[in-house]
This record gives C-alpha cells, sequence and structure tokens, in this order.
C-alpha cells in the first residue's frame, strides 16, 4: 500500500498534497516515465508550465499512471505570452490540449511581470476560467507582497498559492508572513537548493545521521513543519521515494535552530524571470 502526503487546505475550499512532483527541466520523452514511478510510490501532486515544454509528456504519464482524474492534483503556470486582455483563454485551453485534461487543479500566473502591468487583468480572466471549470483553484507564482496586495486588493480575489523559491539558504519569511496574512499557501520551488551544496553541508549530514534520514529527507521535513508545500524534483527511484517518506519523524528544535544558521538574508535567492522556475 502506498504512502500519499498529507493535504494542505486552500482557502477556496479545495485543498493541496504537501510534497509535490516538480518536473522542471524534464522534457516531453523521460518526464512520462518519471511520472509513473512516482504515483506508484504515492505521489498524487504533479507541477509543470507551459513554459517548461513537457505538458504532452506530462499528461502522456498521468494517462499512463491509470488513476482517475479525481485522484491526481496536476497544477500548470502561464507565462507572459498568455498575461493581459483574455490571453489567458487560450493559454490555458493549449495547455489542457497538451496535457489532455479537461481541467487543471490549480492555474498560476508565472511570474508578475509588474514593468508590464498586466497581471490584474490577467487574475480575472483565471477567475472566469474557474467559474467555467477549467481549473479549480487559482494562484500565482513568484509574487512578492506588493505584487500579492495589490492583487487582492484590485480583483477582491485571494489567490489560493504563492509558488515561490524557498529553502533553508532562501527562507523568505517576509514573503511567507504575507502569505499567510492573507490566507495564501506557500509552496517551494527548489525546495532542496540543488547545486549550492545544502545536501552535503556537515550540518545536515549530522542532523540526517541523527534521525537515520537521508539529507534531502531532512530538508524537505524543513519544510513539511514550516507548513510549506514542497515541489522537488528527482529521476531517481530511490530519491523519489525518500523524497515522500518524510511524515513519520520530526526535527527537534535544536536540529531548526541549526538550520537557521542556513539563511543567507531576506533578499536572497534569483530573480523569477531569469530562473526558468
Amino acid at each position: 500500500m502506498v504512502s500519499l502526503a498529507p493535504r494542505i487546505p486552500l482557502n477556496d475550499g479545495h485543498s493541496i498534497p504537501q510534497i509535490g512532483l516538480g518536473t522542471w527541466p524534464l522534457g516531453d520523452d523521460e518526464v512520462a516515465s518519471v511520472i509513473v514511478e512516482a504515483a506508484q510510490l504515492g505521489y498524487r501532486h504533479i507541477d509543470t508550465a507551459a513554459k517548461y515544454g513537457n505538458e504532452k509528456g506530462v499528461g502522456a504519464g498521468i494517462a499512463a499512471t491509470g488513476l482517475a482524474r479525481d485522484e491526481l492534483f496536476v497544477t500548470t503556470k502561464l507565462d507572459g505570452q498568455f498575461q493581459g486582455d483574455d490571453r489567458a483563454i487560450r493559454g490555458l485551453d493549449s495547455s489542457l490540449d497538451r496535457l489532455g485534461l479537461d481541467h487543471v487543479d490549480l492555474l498560476l500566473i508565472h511570474w508578475p511581470l509588474p514593468q508590464r502591468d498586466e497581471y490584474i487583468s490577467t487574475f480575472r480572466t483565471f477567475a472566469k476560467l474557474m467559474e467555467e471549470g477549467k481549473t479549480r483553484s487559482i494562484g500565482v507564482s513568484n509574487f512578492k507582497p506588493a505584487h500579492l496586495e495589490r492583487l487582492v486588493a484590485e480583483t477582491g480575489i485571494t489567490p489560493a498559492v504563492n509558488q515561490v523559491e524557498i529553502n533553508p539558504y532562501v527562507v523568505r519569511a517576509e514573503q511567507r508572513a504575507a502569505n499567510h496574512h492573507l490566507g495564501v499557501v506557500t509552496e517551494s520551488w527548489s525546495p532542496l537548493a540543488p547545486g549550492t551544496g545544502l545536501l552535503t553541508d556537515a550540518r545536515i549530514l549530522r542532523i540526517a545521521g541523527e534521525h537515520g534520514r537521508t539529507p534531502g529527507q531532512v530538508v524537505l521535513r524543513w519544510h513539511v513543519q514550516q507548513g510549506l508545500v514542497a515541489i522537488p524534483k528527482s529521476r531517481s527511484h530511490d530519491r523519489l521515494a525518500d523524497n515522500l517518506a518524510v511524515f513519520d519523524f520530526e526535527l527537534t528544535a535544536d536540529d531548526l535552530a541549526v538550520i537557521a544558521e542556513f539563511s543567507e538574508g531576506p533578499d536572497a535567492g534569483v530573480d523569477s524571470d531569469v530562473s526558468g522556475h
């Protein structure tokens, strides 16, 4: 019997699995088999985007799992070419066609692109798409507090999710506080900070050894205990399994204090429109 991640309630009455499968930068030719393997392990949350160029492969993987549609939580994101006017209608229709689905569970604005000043009208279009049943929930990605507050003030609609880069190096305390204040769930992309040395740091290795866990499990457990949704990515069977097996142990206050030492400050991180996420 597979073990499923617990679900976190959203402000619109739906819920989201706390651990999902990130699919960037997997291509169409490799992502389908990863999704099938992940589903067999218990993943029920799949994250993609029009910009990733892999929605067709994601759709093939979803179909190959054999799972009923209501067993899976599927997120996609629309990037700048679909902002403004009602461009998001065509954008989501195209994504749904590639995915082979009649709806997604969560639709996100991929980046605010404030210099274009079109995210307000785009989110109003998202609300129409939700009313039409083409997405169950709507949210944003890479929105800073000022963008989020303006969005809520001008549309009267609170996004269900704000997906941003978060890991022990990039904690974004101000962003998370703003999300929480508005009732927005914070979702972490790049939760394991690949390429940074986080998972080989002696402090993380020590905590992992004390709990009999992998370094990745320690970091994902940190996300879980922060109340975050995390979407790690991996092609490896063992790592896929490890990334989901983080709900049967708990980091101590001392562990959390050590992990807090990693923070590089409130402005750490990369600009969302150049990161690819």
